[in-house]
């Protein structure tokens, strides 16, 4: 199956640290970010969900959900929230859903056999609240991303949905530099 933009995301049934998920009926009438990371208790996948737990507030202020996905058990997962709260001083609040049998991870295409068939590649995608894939992202597992982006494109996302507009980042533009068309 091939994920495109527009495209409404798979739904699936799934164990979590918070139950099982019945995604659709989870997602309800809300904004998703869904995110693979590869395994728990690696510094990278420790670093980044620090930082979604640490952006919670403003992913809620966009009425936004999130959820993430790995090939580990729940049980791991569990071990790893326990280990967040120690180094990273945060309490995830979002569910990690556990994808031993890589179901999430076939429907969502994240496990790219030309660079590891056994880990999730780092994907990401946000989701409406017609439950329709609008932002898919996918990164190798050795790099890391930047959520701050993500937030930047759900408000441009949501700002689009209620305005015929076209929006752009110019924060990392400076004096030597311009947008062509």
């Amino acid at each position: 199956m091939s994920l495109h933009l527009g495209s409404v995301a798979p739904d699936f049934a799934q164990d979590s640290t918070q139950g099982t998920i019945r995604f659709h009926e989870w997602i309800g009438g809300k904004w998703v970010m869904f995110f693979s990371f590869p395994h728990d208790f690696t510094p990278v996948c420790t670093s980044e969900l620090g930082v979604v737990a640490r952006l919670g507030p403003e992913f809620a202020r966009r009425d936004c959900k999130v959820i993430a996905v790995s090939v580990d058990t729940v049980d791991l997962h569990r071990r790893w929230l326990i280990n967040l709260k120690n180094t990273q001083h945060v309490d995830i609040q979002f569910p990690i859903l556990s994808d031993r049998n890589l179901k999430v991870s076939g429907l969502y295409d994240l496990i790219h056999k030309e660079l590891n068939e056994e880990v999730t590649v780092r994907g990401l995608f946000v989701i409406d609240p017609q439950k329709r894939i609008r932002v898919s992202m996918y990164y190798p597992d050795t790099i890391g991303r930047n959520f701050r982006e993500v937030l930047r494109a759900i408000d441009a996302l949501q700002l689009t949905n209620s305005h015929s507009l076209l929006t752009t980042d110019r924060s990392g533009d400076d004096e030597n530099s311009s947008l062509r068309s």
